[in-house]
């Protein structure tokens, strides 16, 4: 079953991009999958949102750290290759790009993921910050090519208030 974020949230695809069924794509623990029209070499470039809410006391940073630990478990070899915080300070985020060897469908594979952690104080009780994870998985050969696309995507993301514009 998919994972759920601390808070609603909306977007808009960039055209041509398809959501998908996290289960049926086999990301189990994310929140929402949306797949680009053309893979590369068998690969399915995908963005994949998932969150949780913030403890007290936790950095991003920390946050990043162990999404690393997670991704250089799961891969061959695993690079950070950049990282930069981004936002304000009452709307803090953080990106960071990895580079990573995979076997992917038994398929040896290099990837790019592009993560970037967006934080949003809950409506409800403004103590609490929940924190989305938006990342982009490619083939290293098609990365630069969809990287538009997703910071296309990432400028529509926003808390859902249920209110249209």
């Amino acid at each position: 079953m998919p994972t759920t974020l601390p808070l609603p949230i909306e977007f808009s695809l960039p055209e041509g991009w398809q959501a998908a069924p996290p289960d049926e794509v086999g990301a189990p623990d994310v929140a929402f999958i949306a797949l680009h029209p053309r893979p590369d070499a068998g690969f399915t470039a995908n963005i994949t949102i998932d969150g949780d809410f913030l403890p007290d006391g936790t950095a991003l940073e920390d946050l990043a750290d162990a999404s690393v630990d997670r991704v250089r478990a799961a891969a061959v070899s695993t690079a950070l290759v950049a990282r930069r915080p981004i936002g304000s300070a009452s709307s803090p985020g953080l990106t960071q790009r990895l580079t990573l060897s995979a076997v992917v469908g038994g398929v040896p594979r290099d990837l790019v993921q592009s993560q970037v952690y967006m934080v949003f104080l809950d409506v409800n009780d403004p103590h609490k910050r929940a924190v989305i994870r938006l990342i982009l998985t490619a083939t290293a050969a098609q990365h630069d090519s969809v990287l538009g696309d997703f910071q296309d995507f990432l400028r529509t993301v926003r808390p859902d208030t249920g209110t249209e514009d």
